[in-house]
């Protein structure tokens, strides 16, 4: 949002997702977030990487957001060193991939209707 932090991606965005869980809720303050993976050597951040902080949510899980104006940017997880899960939101440009599912809309917010054509899942879409 304040344009301090900037990244260029090279590679693909795969498995992009509307997650409707409690943290991803919490974390994005809307009805749900959407993330895609990507592989951690297709990511370069170009300025502000040391505006970049993080929030372990648990061990090993961080989320990574800029100090300056908090936006969420990527989460990583030490149990997969060679992904990335990206914020999509953060990006300032177009991108061919589309999302697959809605997932968790158990959890999603009493305020919100899931009104999509894509498939909704209790947890993790099915191929994941």
């Amino acid at each position: 949002m304040c344009k301090q932090v900037k990244f260029e991606l090279t590679g693909e965005i795969s498995s992009i997702i509307h997650c409707h869980c409690s943290k991803c809720r919490k974390s994005s303050g809307t009805a749900y977030a959407t993330n895609g993976f990507i592989n951690r050597s297709d990511l370069t951040i170009t300025e502000g990487k040391q505006l970049i902080s993080f929030y372990e949510m648990s061990p090993g899980k961080k989320r990574h957001f800029c100090q300056v104006c908090a936006s969420p940017l990527y989460s990583s997880n030490a149990s997969d060193t060679n992904r990335l899960r990206l914020r999509l939101g953060a990006l300032d440009t177009a991108i061919s991939e589309r999302p697959i599912s809605h997932n968790f809309v158990s959890s999603k917010a009493d305020w919100d209707t899931v009104e999509s054509s894509l498939p909704c899942y209790d947890a993790h879409e099915p191929s994941r």
